[in-house]
């Protein structure tokens, strides 16, 4: 990665990755400060960045902004989601295998409104 990462535990050399969703970020953040990475700048294949993406921006279709709740099946709409992002966690660890240690942080938004 780059100098030009914003986060300062990545420039100094943490290897501690996690995926977590959220509205208007990244998926890819950094485990010690929780500054949220540009995927850009994290050495995995274009497929598998376009794929997370993809999962990134259909974070949130289980909650009602509106009413500030979830919508109907919510709870089973992000636990699909989350399975999605499992599964996409894995591919990235695999290809960060030596390099980077990745893990998954689910979302738990429907859990705590349902």
């Amino acid at each position: 990665m780059g100098n030009n990462m914003r986060c300062l535990c990545i420039q100094q050399k943490t290897n501690e990755l996690k995926i977590e969703g959220d509205v208007g970020a990244d998926p890819i953040w950094c485990i010690r400060c929780n500054c949220n990475l540009d995927i850009e700048e994290i050495p995995i294949e274009l497929n598998l960045k376009l794929e997370l993406m993809k999962w990134i921006g259909k974070y949130g279709v289980w909650i009602d902004w509106d009413k500030d709740g979830i919508v109907p099946n919510g709870v089973e709409l992000e636990a699909e989601h989350n399975k999605e992002g499992l599964k996409i966690t894995k591919k990235v660890q695999k290809e960060l295998e030596g390099k980077y240690k990745v893990s998954f942080s689910p979302s738990i938004f429907a859990k705590v409104y349902k």
